[in-house]
């Protein structure tokens, strides 16, 4: 059994790349994330200010962009990146813009993820980068193709829809293809229930072509899903029949509120699992299957729950696979969960920041569900708190 001393409680460890005034602005972030009602009323606020065209640029540049964003262009996330490097942690870049539609702005996203793809390739700590079918294709071709699973097979009379669909197909090989190329991983991200099965035959198809030999397209899978454990099991059968590497990345998910609303609304039963504890469970099912099965699953264990990613460590040394083996890799949020992080990192894990860059007006998006995430996940604020107030101290008493 391989040598493992890890402790999530070491704040040296977790902060040792953070200046003591870095380290205060995080605790006063984090202060202000422990009132709900403020959060409710700023993430409401704040794409309405942004829009009017008054002066907050500054003040969210220096607050909750700096905290949770690499920057806004490439070059700035490059700095971060080689701070992390340091430290021995990766980087999953993600080009954060969200929600831009109409065909010029998908080929133009797409030429962006190849930018971000090249750039990747020329730097030692990055070997992934982060993509959303959302960013290629229209919200309701993905719903219209979800909802009729006659459109899947391509019968049917709506010859725009099948053109529309075949250029988003395109869009991904082109970015697929260059991340073969030039040695990236390619992580697509899950989304809401109602769009994600085309979303997950798409990815599914491009790792058929390319993860013949090395995994290099990911599909990302949310154990709050209750059918989702099951999904993974028949993931990996199809991938074994048709001879490819299965690619996957787990996380508990993001759409609990909208997807339990919308299933109240329209009358279906709920995706979502009955409470936290069947998500826990099947998450940690889902990370001992691929631990299992790891000469033909690439596994990144996306997750910011301790308990998941002790449990993942323990597997390995169990069965005697190295710290590092490429099918292995951890991962948290930029500006969370550095204690996970760093003291992975530390053990010599493979593991890496999810680092968004992007103009601040286009990133507000993901930026309001980091803050809607950290005020209601139950203890995350509270955890992040905690460990900044001990690091504080601990380098006070060290002066």
């Amino acid at each position: 059994m391989l040598a493992m001393n890890i402790s999530f409680d070491n704040t040296e460890n977790a902060f040792a790349y953070k200046t003591d005034k870095e380290l205060k602005a995080a605790k006063f972030l984090f202060s202000t994330m422990g009132y709900p009602w403020f959060v409710q009323l700023g993430t409401r606020l704040t794409p309405f200010i942004m829009k009017t065209g008054l002066p907050v640029h500054g003040i969210i540049r220096k607050t909750i962009f700096k905290q949770f964003v690499g920057g806004e262009t490439l070059e700035e996330t490059a700095f971060v990146g080689e701070v992390l490097g340091r430290y021995g942690v990766q980087v999953i870049l993600d080009y954060g813009v969200e929600g831009k539609e109409g065909e010029d702005n998908f080929d133009h996203a797409t030429e962006e993820f190849i930018r971000v793809i090249n750039y990747a390739a020329t730097q030692h700590n990055i070997p992934f980068i982060s993509i959303k079918v959302t960013g290629l294709a229209r919200f309701g071709l993905l719903q219209t193709l979800n909802d009729a699973p006659r459109l899947r097979s391509g019968i049917h009379d709506h010859e725009s829809e099948i053109a529309e669909w075949d250029r988003v197909r395109e869009r991904m090989y082109a970015i697929c293809e260059i991340a073969a190329e030039k040695n990236i991983g390619v992580l697509v991200d899950a989304e809401e229930s109602w769009i994600q099965d085309p979303i997950d035959r798409l990815t599914m198809e491009m790792m058929e072509l390319f993860n013949k030999e090395k995994v290099v397209v990911y599909n990302t899978i949310q154990l709050y899903r209750h059918d989702r454990l099951h999904f993974l099991q028949m993931s990996h059968q199809i991938a074994r029949q048709q001879g490819f590497l299965l690619g996957v990345k787990l996380v508990r998910g993001a759409y609990m509120e909208k997807e339990r609303e919308r299933a109240r609304i329209n009358g279906y039963a709920s995706p979502i699992q009955p409470d936290k504890a069947a998500t826990d469970k099947d998450y940690d099912h889902a990370v001992r299957y691929c631990v299992e099965h790891l000469d033909k699953i690439g596994l990144i264990i996306a997750s910011h729950n301790e308990q998941s990613n002790l449990l993942a460590a323990e597997l390995l040394n169990q069965k005697n696979i190295s710290h590092n083996h490429p099918h292995i890799h951890f991962s948290q949020l930029y500006g969370m969960s550095d204690n996970i992080t760093f003291n992975l990192a530390k053990e010599g894990f493979g593991v890496s920041k999810y680092l968004p860059f992007g103009p601040i007006r286009d990133v507000i998006p993901y930026l309001m569900r980091r803050a809607q995430e950290n005020s209601s996940v139950s203890g995350q604020t509270g955890r992040e708190l905690a460990l900044i107030r001990k690091e504080i101290a601990r380098r006070r008493q060290a002066k």
